[in-house]
């Protein structure tokens, strides 16, 4: 690829419509698969308030996106009690972030970028994802050895009545923390899911042998993926001074004006030619999830949007702003307020806690959907 070009400048309206197309929210992608591959990873998380995070992200993304798609182009269709997906047929897979702890559905051709990182949580001396104690080894062999001749198990079907901590804290069964710690190793892979509840099993039974042997690449090719897939995953970034010297032949520098500097893939610079010269969209009104690619970054969110928005699920009550699980209201290329939205799944029916829009905005069309969505009332 060609080196990029001079510094180009852009208005924060520009900056907005660029991100709204680059980010697949002005024409949806046609399947999972290929809005796995635009974005390079998308986050998985348990909360289920209105719907989960990664199935609230790609239902704004994938035309005609059902809730749980996600989970069956990772696991295929048998998450209620029926066998996991052949290792054959696996388009992609679920594991952590390199640095921190963010469960992500990531497509084949990451599983070699992920290697280094679970072999260093090995090897770490603290931590909950380090390495395992003597006794821990002890049970890890015997679940291995379970998993080898009983198949895919969940935490439960592992008898042990030893006790430990989760990542929180909180007290669980030893088995389950094992599990969690082999896991983060890459010693067992997540199989499929029964009510979002994990089943794992042998890497051997869940990816691909031609995937699970692929050369890991060297330290700086990592590093320079991991760049890329910020990059990726946002469309707009904010690169470090040790990240930049790693993509600029992929990447092209941005000023916002009143903005900051920022920088795009090359591959995207048709989209903001686009952008310069597109009117401003009219619409639709959209609820966002609350951890969505668009506005994950915070600081640029302020910057282009004019938004303050932060994520309240572990901020205490008395100090949330918008509440719980609010979600951020997109119109065109502008945030304009926030929707608190709760399924009340055994009423059958989907409750606002609480809204705040700019005057003149309807957001009941995008409440409707989202229960639509949800098959609530």
């Amino acid at each position: 690829m060609p080196p990029a070009g001079p510094v180009l400048r852009l208005s924060a309206p520009q900056a907005r419509r660029f991100l709204v197309g680059a980010q697949g929210l002005a024409r949806p992608h046609p399947g999972v698969a290929s809005a796995l591959d635009h974005h390079g990873f998308v986050q998985l998380d348990p909360i289920n308030v209105c719907g989960r995070m990664h199935d609230l992200i790609l239902r704004n993304r994938v035309a005609g996106y059902r809730e749980g798609d996600l989970l069956r182009h990772l696991h295929g269709r048998g998450q209620g009690g029926g066998p996991p997906m052949p290792p054959g047929r696996r388009a992609a897979f679920e594991h952590y972030f390199p640095r921190g702890g963010v469960l992500a559905a990531f497509p084949l051709a990451a599983w070699p970028y992920l290697t280094a990182a679970m072999e260093e949580r090995s090897r770490r001396a603290r931590g909950y994802s380090g390495r395992l104690s003597a006794a821990e080894e002890r049970v890890a062999r015997r679940i291995l050895a379970e998993l080898a001749e009983r198949g895919p198990l969940t935490s439960d079907d592992i008898a042990h009545d030893g006790r430990a901590l989760t990542a929180w804290g909180s007290p669980a069964r030893l088995a389950k923390t094992v599990l969690e710690k082999l896991f983060f190793h890459g010693r067992v892979l997540i199989a499929t899911r029964r009510a979002f509840r994990r089943v794992y099993d042998l890497p051997e039974r869940v990816l691909p042998i031609r995937v699970l042997a692929a050369p890991r690449p060297p330290a700086a090719e990592t590093a320079r993926w991991l760049a890329l897939l910020r990059l990726r995953q946002r469309r707009l970034v904010r690169l470090g001074r040790a990240e930049l010297p790693l993509v600029s032949d992929a990447v092209q520098e941005l000023r916002v004006d009143g903005g900051p500097t920022c920088h795009l893939l090359c591959e995207d610079l048709p989209l903001l030619e686009a952008a310069r010269t597109a009117p401003e969209p009219d619409g639709p009104v959209r609820l966002l999830a609350p951890l969505d690619p668009l506005i994950y970054d915070r600081r640029l969110t302020a910057a282009l949007f004019g938004f303050a928005y932060t994520w309240e699920v572990y901020t205490p009550p008395s100090r949330r702003v918008r509440g719980y699980y609010a979600l951020p209201v997109l119109l065109g290329d502008r945030l304009v307020g926030h929707v608190d939205p709760r399924a009340d799944r055994e009423a059958g029916r989907l409750l606002v806690a609480s809204r705040r829009v700019e005057r003149g905005v309807s957001v009941a069309p995008a409440v409707r959907e989202l229960a639509d969505f949800l098959g609530l009332r």
